[in-house]
């Protein structure tokens, strides 16, 4: 069982005026002469963490980590103006040529997944492959299946917990209704419901329980940026078309892809990857038999690991 390269340090750091508003964080560790990888965070809203790092060989990988508009280190933070799906695409390529870079390997896992899909598809012949984790399509059913129904009837102690603080009179959309307290003039209202849709996906994010974790997801930086990002996005249903994914899956047949993908995963269920997987003959698919969506359980730690060490390999 593989597990994390041990932690590294950044070389060199780097802040990207994207527009009039918004300012990125971007950072580059291991071998400054080596392959080039973006890790592409989740959310969106996430952030990076250092642990991100860990997932390459420091030897063989530049490594290149950046915060989304909004979160991590990139200001303004939990900004929602100027924060759509083509501000991201657009901001990959501006680091990408703020690098002087020509091609890289992308790595990316839940929303991370998605926008390095949606990246692969807009520039194709900028991408040396793709490693996905916890496959999210963002299409109507999977949004509806975590903040809707689905999720909820695994969960249902961890979701009366998310429910309560809206009203049941408006729990028939409860996108909407969180989204409408987490965009509120009222610091208290917009901080619990920060916390509640944030701890509602650290909880079911791991198949056993992981207090570190959810603390992480409740930490009131983390969770503001999180869950005001993730409700403008999914409200706005991801700013792409239903199914544009599967449906663009042509225009990236020829990239080398690895998807790693949970087989309990109850934040982005396995449909997504195999749907994914059917739409990309060429790909491969590991499901990992015990673990949900983390990419800091064991088994998926692993997959992953062992996919960067191969790309290293054939890439070299």
């Amino acid at each position: 069982m593989r597990a994390l390269y041990p932690e590294i340090h950044p070389y060199a750091e780097h802040q990207l005026k994207v527009s009039d508003l918004h300012t990125l964080y971007i950072e580059e560790s291991g071998n400054a002469q080596g392959i080039p990888v973006l890790f592409i965070h989740g959310g969106p809203g996430g952030g990076t963490d250092p642990a991100h790092r860990s997932f390459f060989d420091p030897e063989k990988y530049r490594i290149i980590l950046f915060d989304q508009r909004g979160c991590g280190r990139s200001t303004p933070h939990s900004e929602l103006e100027a924060n759509t799906t083509d501000h991201l695409i657009a901001d990959i390529e501006a680091i990408r040529n703020l690098l002087g870079i020509d091609q890289w390997l992308l790595f990316g896992g839940s929303w991370g997944s998605t926008l390095s899909l949606l990246y692969a598809q807009a520039y194709p012949e900028k991408a040396l492959g793709l490693i996905l984790r916890g496959i999210f399509l963002c299409r109507d059913q999977d949004i509806h299946w975590f903040y809707q129904r689905g999720a909820s009837a695994v969960f249902p102690d961890y979701w009366k917990d998310y429910e309560q603080i809206i009203p049941l009179e408006e729990r028939d959309d409860m996108l909407s209704a969180f989204y409408r307290r987490l965009t509120s003039s009222n610091e208290i209202a917009r901080m619990s419901a920060a916390k509640a849709w944030s701890v509602w996906e650290g909880r079911c994010s791991t198949l056993d329980p992981n207090h570190d974790l959810v603390d992480h997801f409740a930490d009131p930086h983390v969770a503001l940026a999180m869950a005001r990002i993730e409700a403008h996005y999914f409200l706005n249903k991801a700013f792409i078309n239903d199914n544009q994914i599967i449906e663009n899956c042509h225009r990236i047949q020829n990239i080398k892809t690895t998807i790693v993908h949970g087989r309990y995963d109850m934040v982005c269920p396995i449909e997504q990857a195999f749907a994914l997987y059917d739409a990309l003959p060429q790909s491969e698919l590991h499901i990992v038999r015990d673990a949900g969506h983390s990419a800091f359980e064991s088994g998926i730690t692993d997959n992953l690991i062992r996919a960067t060490d191969n790309f290293a390999l054939s890439l070299a």
